[in-house]
């Protein structure tokens, strides 16, 4: 049970008053971190705190109004401490703690996802096990003890989502991406925990055999409503409107960038990107044919033609539909090697591991990394990439595979390894605060992934190759293309025919890329601006800092100086870089 937080008191207000109000924080950052853990216990153990291990999460009002106190009960304790008084780095975590607060409760009351996402649930349910099983945080018998328990847990959990979602409220799309996600929870069961049950004493594996057995009913009882019941009547509407949309955006991006701000920002990086694609595209279609007649002022239509020209040759070296993990091995050698020769960052020792994606997480994107959370430092990092569906044709095999190529490839493991969230995230969980390190940005996250794509290309990664620059624009063009298109589906009407023309023609995209991603754009809301928007302060603040730092500017002072402030906000690490006032 958590215990409210304006129940347990302040601290003293003895001693200097600076002091006092560090004191008084420290107290409040403590309980947070040790009480909130209990509002999710798989979210908790994804964090690494593993004292709610064998517990599901309980997803009924009461759980809900109990979030609600809680948060409530963090921004009545932080009204009582003097922001002012407090030392510059808990200026900014308290910051990021009210924002924190006031997100969760703007989540349950105004958003009301809980409502009408079964995604949140199917998720919940499959990192249940995940969770569990994928690092070895404890003694394999103590994780699958915990693991039985939650899926003896199962048949009430799903019970419970079934009364929790309103059928009316659910968009159709995110009902039909439950149903094709459902089962995947199963197949952890026999991936992760049916090959550990030799050796087990007798007493536990026949626990995990009733477990493992009252779970796949309870999964399939599940799959029968959302088939039979819920997708008939799922009628919701998948854009959020473009006030929710706004709030929501303001929640995620912490940064004082509008939507309008997002989007005049976009459409200028398009037009200034595609005229680099076309400036270094000519050259390659040059090498490839020289008799090429390209004339001094080209059309749009010239300009387009070249540019795909110059894809079409790097989309010649693509990896193969089953060696997209061991493709992926090799290019995180690659890049792992060049950072180290160059000394562009400081490079952790932790562990990271190239895995297939987990079947419950497919459909959503196609890579993902997933790191250990601040309380489990050290433990293994993994970057998973997903097949082609086996439903596919072989042109639709073929279509992911072109915007899979080789290069991009490489650039997909610079984004999701290195020297991208895998490095940086490392760094935020050693170099941090604990608080600061689960209070994290997605905008710094993924903006900061997006930036080394560019560093990385333009500090000459792939042997200083146009056609690796030529693949990094049009990565960065899908970040544009993303922004754009988030914006135009929840706060406009944008249309899937619209879509597809921004992201095939625009953007070079492939159909089955764009395909992918039009479905995205309809079961996420504003995280696919992060990308945009944090890169652009990324950018922004290298710029800054080079100014600032002149002759002592390095790449690597920067970065390693970016990153030992954990994933704040970019503007608080602004702040805290050149020492200028803590931003509200």
């Amino acid at each position: 049970m958590v215990i409210p937080l304006a129940a347990c008191g302040s601290a003293s207000a003895t001693g200097p008053a600076e002091s006092a109000a560090d004191k008084a924080f420290a107290a409040l950052t403590q309980r947070y971190v040790r009480e909130f853990p209990a509002l999710s216990p798989v979210a908790a153990t994804g964090l690494g705190d593993h004292r709610f291990d064998a517990e599901l999460d309980e997803v009924t009002p009461e759980a809900r109004e109990r979030s609600l106190r809680f948060n409530e009960g963090v921004l009545a304790e932080l009204s009582r401490i003097s922001r002012g008084d407090l030392s510059r780095p808990n200026q900014v975590d308290a910051t990021l703690l009210e924002h924190e607060a006031r997100f969760a409760i703007w989540g349950i009351q105004v958003l009301k996802e809980w409502s009408w996402n079964p995604l949140r649930y199917t998720e919940l349910a499959g990192n249940s096990v995940y969770s569990l099983m994928a690092r070895e945080f404890a003694p394999l018998e103590q994780r699958l003890q915990c693991a039985a328990s939650r899926l003896e847990q199962f048949p009430r959990f799903l019970r419970d989502v079934r009364s929790t979602l309103i059928a009316d409220r659910v968009p159709r799309i995110h009902a039909e991406t439950a149903v094709k996600q459902n089962r995947g929870v199963l197949s952890m069961l026999d991936l992760l925990v049916k090959p550990r049950l030799g050796g087990l004493v007798p007493s536990l594996r026949d626990r995990l055999d009733r477990a493992m057995a009252a779970a796949r009913a309870a999964v399939e009882e599940h799959h029968t409503w959302l088939e039979k019941e819920l997708l008939p009547r799922a009628a919701g509407d998948f854009r959020l409107g473009a006030e929710r949309f706004d709030q929501k955006l303001a929640f995620l991006l912490q940064s004082g960038l509008s939507r309008q701000d997002i989007l005049r920002r976009a459409r200028s990086e398009l037009a200034r990107v595609r005229e680099e694609m076309y400036s270094l595209s000519k050259d390659v279609v040059l090498r490839e044919h020289p008799d090429t007649p390209i004339p001094v002022s080209p059309s749009a239509e010239t300009r387009q033609a070249v540019i795909q020209a110059a894809l079409e040759v790097a989309y010649r070296e693509r990896p193969e539909a089953e060696k997209l993990v061991e493709r992926a091995r090799e290019a995180l050698e690659a890049a792992t090697r060049f950072v180290k020769e160059r000394d562009l960052v400081t490079v952790p020792d932790d562990p990271i591991d190239i895995i297939v994606m987990p079947e419950f997480q497919r459909g959503v994107s196609l890579a993902y990394c997933d790191s250990p959370g601040p309380l489990d430092v050290g433990q293994k990092t993994f970057y998973a990439v997903s097949p082609a569906p086996d439903d596919w044709t072989p042109a639709q095999v073929r279509s992911f595979l072109r915007e899979y190529n080789t290069r991009s490839l490489h650039n997909l493991t610079i984004h999701e390894a290195m020297p991208g969230h895998f490095l940086q995230l490392v760094h935020s969980n050693r170099r941090s605060s604990t608080l600061r390190a689960l209070l994290s940005s997605g905008p710094f996250i993924e903006g900061w992934a997006v930036y080394t794509e560019q560093m990385m290309a333009d500090e000459g990664y792939y042997g200083r190759d146009p056609l690796m620059k030529i693949i990094a624009r049009k990565w960065y063009l899908r970040g544009i293309a993303n922004a754009i298109l988030d914006q135009s589906v929840h706060a406009g009407s944008m249309t899937r025919e619209e879509a597809m023309k921004l992201m095939v023609e625009d953007t070079f995209q492939e159909e089955r890329e764009a395909a992918a991603k039009w479905v995205r754009a309809q079961l996420t809301s504003a995280q696919l601006s992060t990308y945009f928007a944090g890169y652009l302060e990324h950018a922004d603040l290298r710029r800054e800092v080079q100014g600032a730092w002149g002759a002592d500017f390095t790449l690597k002072k920067y970065h390693d100086a970016a990153l030992s402030f954990g994933s704040p906000p970019v503007k608080h690490v602004r702040a805290l870089m050149l020492d200028l006032p803590i931003p509200k």
